[in-house]
């Protein structure tokens, strides 16, 4: 499955979450059977081949989502994590909370 996350930089372990309109990149991260298999960076996600994302987790509740929900993406958002290894370890454990709850 993959994953968008707004990030403000582009080192997998140093990048932390930031709000869409701040983002120094979009993390793309790849998650298969309970593990982050690789997370790619990109100026802007059309840069990506991919052409379908299953979720965004977002810096909080109140960026606009409807964008990502109308692309089909379920949106989450993180609680406490600021990494993107904290916030897919709180993916893994279902701890991050959907958007408009």
């Amino acid at each position: 499955m993959l994953i968008w996350i707004p990030v403000d930089g582009s080192d997998a372990t140093l990048s932390r979450i930031t709000q869409v309109i701040n983002l120094s990149k979009w993390a793309l991260v790849h998650f298969e059977e309970g593990e982050t298999r690789t997370v790619s960076f990109y100026d802007t996600r059309e840069q990506s081949a991919e052409a379908w994302a299953d979720f965004i987790i977002l810096e909080n509740r109140f960026e606009n989502y409807l964008e990502f929900m109308e692309e089909g993406m379920m949106v989450l958002v993180r609680r406490q994590e600021e990494t993107i290894e904290e916030i897919m370890e709180a993916f893994k454990f279902k701890e991050l909370d959907e958007a408009g709850i």
